[in-house]
């Protein structure tokens, strides 16, 4: 049976914010992504007002709808998990911290101001949300005399005015009443409003006056209104702002609490779904709202920090914010791993694919209001379940080396933990230093944050210092450069040659390495890498996003150098590698041979790459431009400026318009001519901000470079292919074969990347699509059973490791979701067929009336735990007609090493002394694992992991009951 929603659910409670404020002229402005691309000071969006900075600060673009707003409200999504702002180490200890928020938020641009903001707040939560006005606190600025500043006078004024008593407003310093941006920008007072969850005993209310800001947990701050006022100066000074502003914020989960009467954020329907969910998934005991001490299995605060993490990091990487090594991404990860400790450890269930199970819970919550988890959450499903495979990998090693540690660490007599061992921990298995604090933390250990930092830095020095040494024998710098100027016989190096086709014979003029120019090889280490420099070479060095070429240099019989980079410094290619058979000398004439293997797919992803900048531009307008590129033999990758992710259909367009251009056989003509004459060209496409050469190389795919700069304005030019490049390229356009392309997605705000394949590989993942294809044709036909569910399994895991073309990627994704809906459809009706089964012969046992109890073993099967779970609701429930009738319930898998159980002791047996986890507790030592259930509860539901001893779990549950019965 559903649970009653409360007469304030969560989704009600924040559409009436917003309706409140749309009908006091507020525009609802969408919430921005909790990654601030455009914003490199912040780690995440952590407050609602970080959108509107370019409005406080008066630098808002005046073309921008933003310049024409003057109301706004909306519920901001915010993290607090890094940086200056982080909650993540109070998450699942208190009622009221989360790493993920929704601050709701009422914005006025040089429009009202105090009176209306004031009024505004003391109506909404008085008599729209009908909050006792009895337990609410109201803050205003004291002023500083040091700082010069007044006490907000008005604001108490207005305060008084609505109706609060003069002994629940209180003044607040500098630290709680005055809100600054930052060490410059806008600021000035604010005012605060206070909430005391404690219910008045007998009607009597006490006064909290002095609870308010004193970090008490039944005292909370809910609402914050900052009267931006003022300009921070540079000097630190205060200057009146020509127009004042009003920003708000309303923490929406302790809105939420206070309105459903409830002592803690997670006993509201914020986390009540999403607790169900987890139990569900782990078969855990019921979430009991215990902390510390009270909670000493530490399940309650594992409930906790798991719904928050999911919520965390879902919304990450909605918008953006891929687990990775570096800032954000790292933040997440580490949020990640601590969830799935927490998972392993306190629900004892596997981790691998542990939140993307409660993933769906949270769409459904909340994919209404904040849609892009809706459209992400495949996504995001896939990163969290990628993410939690590979921590599961390390998870056991580094408990086992955490072990070790702690152990050594007791060993010496100590309760230190030393930084060595806790900066191996993450440098070797992946554990964030937070997450090994929380494991010392467990064993009762401590950790110094200096030693770690310590031990972090010599690492990062070791790390520098072989860099270094390497980076020495193989790059010039500016005095080797100075030393090659002054030597006469070592002319700048002639690469003309890199756009042809051919081996060249050319001559080494100079062998580098670890800083000295030598005459022989011969001087040198067997095994060292050295660089040498030819007076000609048909070697493409890195540059222009082109990877650069690899090969050898040969002696025909004698000596070959394996070059494995090829750089350019102010003129001169450096051939960096190592000797193979022989030696050279200065003065050796080699053959310079490129890798063709290598050299060939990169001029067909070259070309490739000046046909999707042509496309993009034909498909999206010419307001398109490069920001970057990657030409790579087994890809490319292309930047390009762009507000919004390409639709499918602008996709495909994109692919038709390469493809026919690549179908047409254009030839690729390549011209140095003058720079200003080129820019003259119609259509030309340049990078923005890139300094070109002057005469520069011009590329044109299917008109010759003559004819265009004959007649630069003709209109025909701008249906070309046309632009500055100084890399390789094919003859003709056909030689691409294909162009695919593999990913599309944002990089930053307004700017998109595409990754894309051409030649062998295009036609490599159309052939792995087809037989995909043919997987999924096979999959369909299959049966409904055990071998479909295993086989779609293993298909999904494909199909997101799968290297194919977007489109053909997201049209098998939406077959595999039919597919997957009509195997769970089947799975319903299966557990419904199974419970209904299970229900009848409970049922049927009891027809005869003799029969007050019955101790019962059951099929196993995959839906078991629901099975038993709900017969046992349904016979404990109020419409039950076997309600005075005791059962207890088992299955067990001895291949999963698994036993599943639940009983229901009813009224007439309890009467005689015990309840449902009492008669659990009877059959938990021989079956193993743990039985939850409130004391003094008819049920209890458990798991165990003795399979093989279900049979004597039944004789002590029907032992227990018959000794009741006498």
């Amino acid at each position: 049976m559903a649970p009653e929603q409360p007469q304030w659910a969560a989704a009600k409670v924040r559409q009436t914010f917003l309706d409140y404020f749309a009908q006091h002229g507020h525009t609802f402005v969408p919430s921005s992504s909790v990654v601030p691309l455009s914003d490199p000071t912040l780690l995440f969006t952590n407050a609602g007002m970080n959108q509107y900075k370019a409005i406080f600060q008066g630098t808002v673009d005046p073309s921008s709808d933003f310049a024409q707003l003057k109301r706004a409200a909306n519920s901001q999504k915010c993290i607090r998990a890094g940086g200056k702002h982080n909650d993540l180490d109070d998450v699942g200890k208190d009622s009221y911290h989360h790493t993920f928020f929704e601050m709701l938020g009422n914005w006025s641009f040089g429009d009202y101001f105090k009176h209306e903001a004031i009024g505004f707040t003391w109506e909404l939560l008085t008599k729209v949300y009908g909050v006792d006005p009895k337990r609410l606190y109201v803050t205003y600025f004291e002023g500083d005399a040091a700082g010069g500043l007044d006490a907000d006078v008005e604001a108490l004024e207005l305060w008084k005015r609505v109706g609060v008593p003069e002994d629940h407003i209180l003044p607040g310093n500098m630290k709680d009443n005055f809100w600054e941006m930052g060490e410059q920008g806008p600021c000035g007072p604010c005012s605060e409003v206070h909430y005391d969850l404690r219910e008045p005993v007998g009607g009597e209310y006490r006064n909290a006056a002095e609870l308010v800001n004193a970090d008490d947990a039944e005292v909370i701050e809910i609402w914050n209104n900052v009267f931006m006022q003022y300009n921070r100066e540079p000097d630190r000074s205060l200057r009146p702002l020509p127009n004042k502003h009003i920003d708000t914020g309303m923490g929406f989960e302790r809105l939420v609490c206070l309105l459903q009467k409830k002592t803690s954020n997670y006993d509201t329907d914020v986390f009540t779904p999403l607790f169900a969910r987890i139990q569900h998934v782990t078969g855990a005991r019921p979430y009991g709202a215990k902390f510390g001490k009270d909670d000493p299995d530490g399940i309650d605060t594992a409930y906790r920090v798991v719904a928050d993490h999911v919520r965390m990091m879902s919304f990450a990487i909605a918008d953006g914010g891929v687990p990775n090594n570096v800032g954000r991404g790292y933040v997440v990860r580490r949020v990640l791993r601590r969830g799935a400790r927490y998972a392993r450890k306190y629900f004892e269930t596997d981790i691998g694919g542990f939140f993307s199970q409660i993933v769906p819970t949270l769409v459904d919550q909340m994919g209404d209001m904040f849609p892009e988890i809706r459209k992400k959450q495949q996504d995001i499903i896939e990163m969290l379940d990628d993410e939690e495979k590979a921590f599961a990998k390390s998870l056991d090693r580094g408990e086992v080396i955490f072990e070790k540690y702690a152990q050594k660490a007791k060993a010496k007599g100590s309760n230190h933990l030393p930084g060595d061992d806790v900066w191996r921990l993450y440098d070797t298995y992946g554990f964030p230093v937070d997450l090994t604090k929380l494991m010392a933390e467990e064993r009762g250990l401590s950790i110094d944050d200096t030693e770690v930092e310590a031990a972090q830095e010599k690492a990062r020095e070791a790390s520098k210092g072989d860099k270094k040494a390497a980076g020495l024998a193989v790059k010039l710098d500016v005095h080797d450069l100075g030393a090659l100027d002054s030597m006469p016989n070592v002319p700048k190096t002639d690469d003309g040659a890199k756009y042809g086709r051919e081996n060249i014979t050319a001559t080494v003029k100079a062998i580098y390495h670890n800083k000295r120019f030598l005459e022989s090889t011969a001087e040198l280490p067997r095994a060292a890498r050295f660089g040498i420099l030819l007076d000609r070479t048909n070697f493409y060095a890195e540059q222009g996003g082109q990877e650069a070429d690899y090969g050898k240099l040969v002696v025909d019989g004698e000596a070959d150098f394996t070059v494995d980079d090829v750089q350019v410094y102010a003129g001169y290619v450096l051939h960096t590698g190592y000797m193979g058979e022989g030696e050279l000398s200065v003065g050796s004439k080699v053959i310079a041979e490129f890798d063709e293997l290598r050299r060939s797919p990169i001029r067909s992803n070259h070309t490739g790459t000046h046909v999707l900048n042509y496309a993009l531009r034909q498909v999206l307008g010419s307001e398109v431009d490069q920001k970057g590129s990657l030409v790579a033999p087994e890809k490319l990758r292309f930047d390009f400026s762009h507000k919004a992710g390409l639709s499918d259909a602008e996709l495909e367009e994109v692919e038709s318009v390469s493809t026919a251009y690549i179908k047409q056989d254009a030839r690729v003509y390549a011209k140095e001519v003058s720079l200003a004459t080129a820019r003259e060209i119609n259509g030309l496409r340049a990078v923005f901000g890139e300094t070109y050469p002057d005469p520069v190389r011009v590329v044109s795919v299917g008109t010759p470079v003559e004819e265009l700069m004959a007649d630069p304005k003709n209109e025909r030019w701008s249906k070309l292919s046309i632009e500055f490049c100084g890399g390789t390229h094919v003859l003709k356009t056909g030689e691409i074969k294909e162009l695919v392309v593999l990913e599309e997605s944002g990089i930053a705000k307004g700017i998109r990347r595409i990754i894309a394949v051409t030649g062998q590989e295009a036609y490599n993942v159309q052939r792995t699509a087809g037989d995909f294809s043919e997987r999924l044709d096979a999959l369909e036909k299959l049966p409904f059973g055990a071998q479909k569910e295993n086989d779609a399994k293993r298909t999904q895991v494909d199909l997101n490791n799968l290297t194919i073309s977007a489109l053909t990627k997201s049209r098998f994704r939406d077959r595999m979701t039919k597919i997957s809906k009509s195997i769970l459809d089947e799975q319903k009706a299966a557990a419904k067929a199974e419970q209904k089964k299970v229900l009848d012969a409970v049922t049927s046992y009891f027809d005869d009336d003799s029969n007050k109890f019955l101790v019962h073993k059951v099929e196993y099967s995959s839906n078991v735990s629901k099975t038993i779970s709900d017969v046992i609701k349904t016979v404990s429930g109020p419409k039950s007609a076997i309600k005075d009738r005791s059962v207890y319930l088992f299955a067990a898998s001895p291949e999963e090493r698994k036993v599943v159980h639940g009983c229901y002791l009813s009224e007439p047996f309890k009467a005689k002394g015990g309840d449902g986890p009492t008669w659990a507790a009877a059959v938990t030592p021989v079956v193993g694992g743990k039985a939850g259930g409130k004391p003094g509860a008819p049920t209890a539901i458990g798991q165990g992991t003795n399979a093989d001893k279900v049979d004597q779990g039944v004789e002590e549950a029907t032992k227990w009951i018959e000794s009741l019965s006498l």
